[in-house]
């Protein structure tokens, strides 16, 4: 312990060394500080966030094990969190997959900023498919990929890996049509699949006049951070499911309100600067 602490005298005592010294790591601590923030505002709801949480917990149990002396515990919890981590890697891949794709397309987003964005596609499809079903009551159920993966869920439906756009939802949900039946699910900037089989809400809460398209769209929503939304066959009502909340009979404008603010980032209205420091994660 004593060179832990001598580490740490060390550590300060460079921080004062010269006026530009101090001015330095001052900038060092607000990058690495900015830089928590905004893993823990990504993580934030997902199951890799669990998982940080319980690595936290436990090098907290570690450093509190060898501060009392316990060297078999500590040494049994070095064990752990040496291979936890492995393990963690594999368990969540398709989460940090889904992580690091987002932030490899941060560079495009900051340098083509005038040309329409994923988000903003994603939106005016949305709402173009919705405005032509809705009133002649065409049923349909979307679901878009967030930070948790949906791939047990893509593996039952027919794979399209098709651009989103409205004349396309439009014409996978017109009835009696091979690909109407069941769920689409868009997976980052492309339709993944159709016809696929969503989980079933079992809430006991939920009123009879739903049907199965709002049960799968609630059930997702429980098992996982998803976005749903839903056109009644029956009546043309328009609904959205996200993380166990279900809004239900909304107009055209307050359907793409709910879009807008979910999907569309803050940081697109921004000039670069405030794009690479700051702004609203969706979600």
């Amino acid at each position: 312990m004593s060179s832990l602490f001598n580490l740490s005298n060390q550590f300060w005592a460079s921080l004062f060394d010269s006026p530009l010294t101090i001015i330095v790591h001052i900038i060092d601590i607000a990058i690495v500080s900015w830089a928590i923030y905004k893993f823990i505002k990504a993580l934030a709801g997902t199951k890799v966030m669990s998982l940080v949480q319980g690595v936290v917990l436990f090098v907290l149990f570690k450093f509190i094990a060898e501060l009392l002396g316990l060297t078999t515990i500590a040494f049994l919890m070095n064990q752990v969190i040496t291979y936890g981590v492995i393990a963690g890697v594999i368990i969540f891949a398709p989460e940090i997959r889904s992580g690091l794709e987002r932030f490899g397309r941060t560079p495009r987003t900051l340098i083509q900023t005038q040309q329409l964005s994923d988000e903003e596609k994603i939106v005016t499809s949305f709402v173009k498919a919705v405005s032509y079903m809705s009133p002649r009551k065409i049923g349909a159920l979307v679901s878009v990929e967030e930070t948790q993966t949906l791939n047990e869920y893509i593996s039952t439906g027919i794979p399209l890996d098709a651009d989103i756009s409205g004349e396309l939802l439009i014409n996978i949900f017109i009835p009696n049509t091979p690909l109407h039946d069941g769920a689409v699910i868009v997976k980052g900037n492309k339709i993944a699949v159709s016809c696929a089989y969503l989980p079933l809400s079992e809430s006991s809460s939920i009123s009879k006049e739903f049907g199965t398209r709002h049960r799968a769209a609630i059930g997702l929503s429980e098992a996982s951070d998803a976005f749903t939304f839903v056109v009644s066959e029956e009546t043309g009502a328009i609904s959205v499911a996200y993380k166990g909340e279900f809004f239900h009979d909304l107009s055209l404008e307050a359907f793409e309100k709910i879009l807008r603010e979910h999907f569309v980032k803050e940081e697109t209205k921004k000039n670069w600067f405030k794009q690479l420091f700051g702004g609203r994660k969706h979600g």
